[in-house]
Protein backbone atom coordinates (compact mmCIF):
# COMPACT_ATOMS: atom_id res chain seq x y z
CA UNK A 1 0.00 0.00 0.00
CA UNK A 2 1.15 3.30 -0.61
CA UNK A 3 0.18 6.26 1.61
CA UNK A 4 -0.87 9.68 -0.42
CA UNK A 5 -1.65 12.74 0.94
CA UNK A 6 -3.99 14.86 -1.57
CA UNK A 7 -5.59 18.47 -1.34
CA UNK A 8 -8.67 19.03 -3.11
CA UNK A 9 -10.44 22.56 -3.26
CA UNK A 10 -8.66 23.29 0.12
CA UNK A 11 -9.79 20.06 2.07
CA UNK A 12 -6.55 17.58 2.73
CA UNK A 13 -7.12 14.16 2.16
CA UNK A 14 -5.02 11.24 3.12
CA UNK A 15 -5.33 7.96 0.67
CA UNK A 16 -4.02 4.70 0.27
CA UNK A 17 -3.31 2.71 -2.74
CA UNK A 18 -2.78 -0.98 -3.54
CA UNK A 19 -0.08 -1.80 -6.03
CA UNK A 20 -1.25 -4.69 -7.91
CA UNK A 21 1.12 -6.69 -10.65
CA UNK A 22 0.16 -6.42 -14.62
CA UNK A 23 -1.77 -10.08 -14.37
CA UNK A 24 -3.83 -9.10 -11.43
CA UNK A 25 -4.71 -5.98 -13.65
CA UNK A 26 -5.73 -8.42 -16.58
CA UNK A 27 -7.64 -10.65 -14.27
CA UNK A 28 -9.38 -7.81 -13.06
CA UNK A 29 -10.41 -6.42 -16.21
CA UNK A 30 -13.93 -7.06 -17.08
CA UNK A 31 -15.08 -8.03 -20.46
CA UNK A 32 -17.03 -5.89 -22.49
CA UNK A 33 -20.96 -5.34 -20.76
CA UNK A 34 -23.51 -7.10 -23.16
CA UNK A 35 -25.28 -5.10 -24.85
CA UNK A 36 -28.56 -4.11 -23.13
CA UNK A 37 -31.74 -5.02 -24.50
CA UNK A 38 -33.62 -3.06 -26.48
CA UNK A 39 -36.27 -1.21 -24.63
CA UNK A 40 -38.55 -0.94 -27.53
CA UNK A 41 -38.51 -5.16 -27.40
CA UNK A 42 -40.71 -5.15 -24.08
CA UNK A 43 -42.97 -2.54 -25.48
CA UNK A 44 -46.17 -4.11 -26.74
CA UNK A 45 -46.72 -4.01 -31.15
CA UNK A 46 -48.70 -1.02 -31.37
CA UNK A 47 -47.77 0.48 -28.13
CA UNK A 48 -46.46 4.21 -29.04
CA UNK A 49 -43.42 4.88 -26.80
CA UNK A 50 -42.21 8.55 -25.43
CA UNK A 51 -38.93 9.41 -26.05
CA UNK A 52 -36.65 11.73 -24.27
CA UNK A 53 -36.39 14.80 -26.51
CA UNK A 54 -33.10 16.04 -24.78
CA UNK A 55 -30.65 14.55 -22.65
CA UNK A 56 -30.73 14.84 -18.72
CA UNK A 57 -31.93 13.68 -15.28
CA UNK A 58 -35.67 12.15 -15.00
CA UNK A 59 -36.67 14.32 -11.30
CA UNK A 60 -39.70 12.82 -11.02
CA UNK A 61 -41.92 10.33 -12.85
CA UNK A 62 -45.82 10.47 -12.70
CA UNK A 63 -47.31 8.00 -14.35
CA UNK A 64 -47.04 3.90 -13.45
CA UNK A 65 -47.68 0.89 -16.05
CA UNK A 66 -51.33 0.44 -16.05
CA UNK A 67 -52.42 4.23 -15.60
CA UNK A 68 -54.60 5.60 -17.93
CA UNK A 69 -53.60 8.91 -19.20
CA UNK A 70 -55.04 11.61 -21.71
CA UNK A 71 -53.37 13.38 -24.40
CA UNK A 72 -51.30 16.36 -22.75
CA UNK A 73 -51.29 14.79 -19.22
CA UNK A 74 -47.81 15.06 -17.64
CA UNK A 75 -46.26 11.73 -17.30
CA UNK A 76 -42.39 12.97 -15.90
CA UNK A 77 -40.22 15.46 -15.51
CA UNK A 78 -36.92 15.42 -16.86
CA UNK A 79 -34.07 18.16 -15.75
CA UNK A 80 -32.31 19.68 -18.21
CA UNK A 81 -29.62 22.36 -18.81
CA UNK A 82 -30.82 23.47 -15.25
CA UNK A 83 -34.74 23.33 -16.51
CA UNK A 84 -37.39 21.40 -15.52
CA UNK A 85 -39.39 20.06 -18.28
CA UNK A 86 -42.31 18.02 -18.50
CA UNK A 87 -42.86 15.32 -20.68
CA UNK A 88 -46.64 14.51 -21.86
CA UNK A 89 -48.51 12.13 -23.19
CA UNK A 90 -48.76 12.54 -26.89
CA UNK A 91 -52.00 10.65 -26.86
CA UNK A 92 -55.01 9.34 -24.79
CA UNK A 93 -54.44 5.56 -23.83
CA UNK A 94 -52.71 3.05 -20.85
CA UNK A 95 -49.09 3.14 -20.02
CA UNK A 96 -48.28 -0.46 -20.60
CA UNK A 97 -44.27 -0.28 -19.51
CA UNK A 98 -42.22 2.62 -17.84
CA UNK A 99 -38.37 2.55 -18.67
CA UNK A 100 -36.92 5.24 -16.37
CA UNK A 101 -36.77 6.05 -12.82
CA UNK A 102 -36.62 8.80 -10.54
CA UNK A 103 -33.06 9.77 -10.86
CA UNK A 104 -32.22 7.63 -13.98
CA UNK A 105 -29.94 9.88 -16.50
CA UNK A 106 -31.30 9.81 -20.32
CA UNK A 107 -29.74 10.37 -23.42
CA UNK A 108 -32.01 11.84 -26.31
CA UNK A 109 -34.01 9.27 -28.03
CA UNK A 110 -33.79 7.13 -24.65
CA UNK A 111 -37.23 5.19 -24.11
CA UNK A 112 -39.39 6.71 -21.45
CA UNK A 113 -42.66 5.03 -21.54
CA UNK A 114 -45.06 3.13 -23.76
CA UNK A 115 -48.86 4.37 -24.35
CA UNK A 116 -50.98 1.72 -25.70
Amino acid sequence: MKHYHVNVNGTDYEIEIEEISAEEAKAHQSAPAAAAPAASASVPTGAETVSAPMPGTILDVKASVGQSVNKGDVLMILEAMKMENEIMAPKSGKVVSVSVSKGASVKTGDVLLAIE
